[in-house]
Protein backbone atom coordinates (compact mmCIF):
# COMPACT_ATOMS: atom_id res chain seq x y z
CA UNK A 1 0.00 0.00 0.00
CA UNK A 2 1.58 2.95 -1.23
CA UNK A 3 1.47 6.41 1.13
CA UNK A 4 2.24 9.94 0.11
CA UNK A 5 5.40 11.01 1.56
CA UNK A 6 4.73 13.75 4.48
CA UNK A 7 7.09 16.43 2.39
CA UNK A 8 4.59 16.04 -0.71
CA UNK A 9 1.33 17.29 1.38
CA UNK A 10 0.45 20.69 1.72
CA UNK A 11 0.67 20.72 5.37
CA UNK A 12 1.78 17.83 7.75
CA UNK A 13 3.14 19.46 10.64
CA UNK A 14 0.06 21.26 13.60
CA UNK A 15 0.32 24.96 13.40
CA UNK A 16 2.90 26.13 16.25
CA UNK A 17 3.30 29.35 15.10
CA UNK A 18 -0.02 30.99 15.79
CA UNK A 19 0.94 32.22 19.27
CA UNK A 20 -2.30 31.43 21.20
CA UNK A 21 -2.22 27.03 21.17
CA UNK A 22 0.55 27.47 24.10
CA UNK A 23 -1.17 30.33 26.12
CA UNK A 24 -4.73 28.72 25.41
CA UNK A 25 -3.22 25.35 27.37
CA UNK A 26 -1.62 27.01 30.14
CA UNK A 27 -5.05 29.56 30.62
CA UNK A 28 -6.96 26.33 31.08
CA UNK A 29 -4.80 24.33 32.77
CA UNK A 30 -4.03 27.76 35.14
CA UNK A 31 -7.37 28.38 35.62
CA UNK A 32 -8.18 24.53 36.83
CA UNK A 33 -5.75 24.16 39.01
CA UNK A 34 -5.81 28.04 40.65
CA UNK A 35 -9.49 27.62 41.43
CA UNK A 36 -9.84 24.17 42.50
CA UNK A 37 -6.61 25.15 44.91
CA UNK A 38 -8.90 27.93 45.96
CA UNK A 39 -12.10 26.60 46.66
CA UNK A 40 -10.13 23.59 48.03
CA UNK A 41 -8.37 26.04 50.36
CA UNK A 42 -11.51 27.89 51.55
CA UNK A 43 -13.81 24.87 51.98
CA UNK A 44 -10.85 23.84 53.99
CA UNK A 45 -11.72 26.49 56.21
CA UNK A 46 -15.33 25.65 56.98
CA UNK A 47 -16.87 28.60 54.75
CA UNK A 48 -20.00 28.86 53.48
CA UNK A 49 -20.58 27.32 49.90
CA UNK A 50 -22.04 31.24 49.28
CA UNK A 51 -18.59 32.37 50.41
CA UNK A 52 -16.78 29.48 48.04
CA UNK A 53 -18.65 30.72 45.17
CA UNK A 54 -17.70 34.48 45.80
CA UNK A 55 -14.14 33.26 46.26
CA UNK A 56 -14.06 31.03 43.05
CA UNK A 57 -15.76 34.01 40.84
CA UNK A 58 -13.33 36.75 42.18
CA UNK A 59 -10.22 34.15 41.34
CA UNK A 60 -12.00 33.65 37.91
CA UNK A 61 -12.13 36.90 37.09
CA UNK A 62 -8.99 38.54 38.77
CA UNK A 63 -7.34 35.51 37.36
CA UNK A 64 -8.65 35.90 33.62
CA UNK A 65 -7.60 39.49 33.75
CA UNK A 66 -3.96 38.93 34.95
CA UNK A 67 -3.40 36.23 32.29
CA UNK A 68 -4.73 38.31 29.60
CA UNK A 69 -2.71 41.01 30.51
CA UNK A 70 0.71 39.03 30.90
CA UNK A 71 0.40 37.30 28.08
CA UNK A 72 -0.58 40.52 26.04
CA UNK A 73 2.68 42.31 28.04
CA UNK A 74 4.74 39.36 27.35
CA UNK A 75 4.47 38.56 23.84
CA UNK A 76 4.22 42.15 22.78
CA UNK A 77 7.61 42.62 24.26
CA UNK A 78 9.27 39.22 22.68
CA UNK A 79 8.06 40.74 19.58
CA UNK A 80 9.63 44.13 20.47
CA UNK A 81 12.93 42.63 21.36
CA UNK A 82 12.83 40.24 18.26
CA UNK A 83 11.85 43.35 15.69
CA UNK A 84 14.89 44.87 17.41
CA UNK A 85 17.41 42.84 16.77
CA UNK A 86 15.93 42.57 13.35
CA UNK A 87 16.22 46.45 12.66
CA UNK A 88 20.20 45.68 14.20
CA UNK A 89 21.28 43.25 11.74
CA UNK A 90 19.39 45.32 8.75
CA UNK A 91 21.95 47.80 9.63
CA UNK A 92 24.77 45.64 9.85
CA UNK A 93 23.56 43.97 6.11
CA UNK A 94 23.60 47.52 4.38
CA UNK A 95 27.12 48.56 6.16
CA UNK A 96 29.00 45.37 5.76
CA UNK A 97 27.20 43.26 3.59
CA UNK A 98 30.91 41.11 2.61
CA UNK A 99 31.23 40.45 6.25
CA UNK A 100 27.72 38.87 6.87
CA UNK A 101 27.63 37.45 3.84
CA UNK A 102 30.92 35.23 4.90
CA UNK A 103 28.99 34.95 7.97
CA UNK A 104 26.52 33.23 6.89
CA UNK A 105 28.65 31.02 5.00
CA UNK A 106 31.04 30.12 8.14
CA UNK A 107 27.62 28.82 9.42
CA UNK A 108 26.52 27.03 6.89
CA UNK A 109 30.00 25.26 6.35
CA UNK A 110 29.95 24.19 10.14
CA UNK A 111 26.50 22.14 9.54
CA UNK A 112 28.73 20.44 7.03
CA UNK A 113 28.38 21.73 3.86
CA UNK A 114 31.22 22.56 1.60
CA UNK A 115 32.94 26.11 1.33
CA UNK A 116 32.80 26.64 -1.77
CA UNK A 117 28.82 25.91 -1.73
CA UNK A 118 28.27 27.88 0.92
CA UNK A 119 29.97 30.78 0.03
CA UNK A 120 28.23 30.42 -3.72
CA UNK A 121 24.83 30.32 -1.83
CA UNK A 122 25.46 33.35 0.83
CA UNK A 123 26.41 35.47 -2.39
CA UNK A 124 23.12 34.25 -4.31
CA UNK A 125 21.40 35.49 -1.23
CA UNK A 126 23.13 38.95 -0.70
CA UNK A 127 21.44 39.52 -3.84
CA UNK A 128 18.44 40.20 -2.43
CA UNK A 129 18.40 42.04 0.59
CA UNK A 130 14.90 41.34 1.70
CA UNK A 131 15.70 37.86 1.89
CA UNK A 132 19.32 38.10 3.00
CA UNK A 133 17.35 39.68 5.84
CA UNK A 134 15.09 36.97 6.05
CA UNK A 135 17.71 34.05 6.36
CA UNK A 136 20.41 36.14 8.58
CA UNK A 137 17.69 36.12 11.60
CA UNK A 138 16.41 32.87 10.99
CA UNK A 139 20.06 31.65 10.94
CA UNK A 140 21.22 34.03 13.89
CA UNK A 141 18.16 34.32 16.16
CA UNK A 142 16.34 31.01 15.38
CA UNK A 143 13.09 32.72 14.18
CA UNK A 144 11.09 34.17 11.43
CA UNK A 145 10.85 37.85 11.32
CA UNK A 146 7.64 37.73 9.23
CA UNK A 147 5.64 34.70 11.19
CA UNK A 148 5.92 36.72 14.75
CA UNK A 149 2.78 35.23 17.10
CA UNK A 150 0.42 37.38 17.80
CA UNK A 151 -0.46 39.03 21.48
CA UNK A 152 -3.36 39.97 20.83
CA UNK A 153 -4.25 35.97 20.02
CA UNK A 154 -2.28 35.24 22.94
CA UNK A 155 -4.02 37.45 25.41
CA UNK A 156 -7.80 36.27 24.04
CA UNK A 157 -6.95 33.03 24.45
CA UNK A 158 -5.10 32.87 27.61
CA UNK A 159 -8.56 35.36 29.22
CA UNK A 160 -11.06 33.03 27.57
CA UNK A 161 -9.40 29.37 28.64
CA UNK A 162 -8.57 30.09 31.94
CA UNK A 163 -12.15 31.66 32.41
CA UNK A 164 -13.53 28.27 31.15
CA UNK A 165 -11.39 26.54 33.42
CA UNK A 166 -11.57 28.69 36.44
CA UNK A 167 -15.73 27.99 35.85
CA UNK A 168 -15.57 24.30 36.22
CA UNK A 169 -14.80 23.47 39.74
CA UNK A 170 -17.54 26.26 40.29
CA UNK A 171 -20.11 24.39 38.76
CA UNK A 172 -21.29 22.29 41.06
CA UNK A 173 -21.94 25.24 43.56
CA UNK A 174 -23.72 27.19 40.54
CA UNK A 175 -25.94 24.51 40.11
CA UNK A 176 -26.79 24.31 43.66
CA UNK A 177 -24.65 21.60 45.19
CA UNK A 178 -22.76 22.08 48.92
CA UNK A 179 -20.83 19.27 49.09
CA UNK A 180 -16.51 20.49 48.60
CA UNK A 181 -15.81 16.61 47.66
CA UNK A 182 -18.39 17.34 44.46
CA UNK A 183 -16.72 20.00 42.92
CA UNK A 184 -13.19 18.44 43.75
CA UNK A 185 -14.23 15.43 41.35
CA UNK A 186 -15.77 17.26 38.57
CA UNK A 187 -12.50 19.42 38.98
CA UNK A 188 -10.07 16.56 38.84
CA UNK A 189 -12.17 15.17 35.78
CA UNK A 190 -11.61 18.66 34.02
CA UNK A 191 -8.03 18.51 34.87
CA UNK A 192 -7.98 14.85 33.31
CA UNK A 193 -9.92 15.85 30.25
CA UNK A 194 -7.72 18.78 29.62
CA UNK A 195 -4.50 17.17 29.63
CA UNK A 196 -6.46 14.50 27.98
CA UNK A 197 -7.05 16.80 24.99
CA UNK A 198 -2.77 18.05 25.20
CA UNK A 199 -2.26 14.81 24.39
CA UNK A 200 -3.62 15.19 20.95
CA UNK A 201 -1.48 18.32 20.08
CA UNK A 202 2.11 16.69 21.14
CA UNK A 203 1.20 12.97 20.42
CA UNK A 204 1.89 11.38 23.73
CA UNK A 205 -0.46 8.97 25.25
CA UNK A 206 -3.38 10.45 26.71
CA UNK A 207 -4.24 8.57 29.63
CA UNK A 208 -0.92 9.72 30.83
CA UNK A 209 -1.16 12.98 30.18
CA UNK A 210 -4.08 13.23 31.88
CA UNK A 211 -3.27 11.75 34.84
CA UNK A 212 -0.06 14.11 34.79
CA UNK A 213 -2.10 16.98 35.38
CA UNK A 214 -4.73 15.41 37.76
CA UNK A 215 -2.05 14.38 39.79
CA UNK A 216 -0.48 18.01 39.78
CA UNK A 217 -4.11 19.59 40.73
CA UNK A 218 -4.26 17.06 43.15
CA UNK A 219 -1.55 17.98 44.62
CA UNK A 220 -2.11 21.80 44.65
CA UNK A 221 -5.61 21.31 46.20
CA UNK A 222 -4.35 19.15 48.82
CA UNK A 223 -1.79 21.50 49.85
CA UNK A 224 -3.94 24.01 50.19
CA UNK A 225 -7.11 22.05 52.03
CA UNK A 226 -4.41 21.14 54.82
CA UNK A 227 -3.58 25.20 55.06
CA UNK A 228 -7.35 26.30 54.86
CA UNK A 229 -8.43 23.37 57.56
CA UNK A 230 -4.80 24.40 59.76
CA UNK A 231 -6.03 27.95 60.13
CA UNK A 232 -9.82 27.24 60.04
CA UNK A 233 -12.90 29.71 59.86
CA UNK A 234 -15.61 29.70 61.99
CA UNK A 235 -19.41 30.97 60.17
CA UNK A 236 -20.43 32.36 56.93
CA UNK A 237 -18.77 35.36 55.62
Amino acid sequence: MSETPAALREAHHADVSGGWLRPAVFGAMDGLVTNIALIAGVGGGGVSPRSIVLTGTAGLVAGAISMGLGEYTSVRSANEQVAAEVAKERRELERHPEAEARELADAWVARGLPRDLATQVAEAVRRDPEEALRVHVREELGVDPDDQPSPWAAAISSFLFFSIGALVPLLPYLLGATELWLTLAVGGLGLFAAGAVVARFTNRPWWTSGLRQLLLGAAAAGATYVIGALIGVSGGL
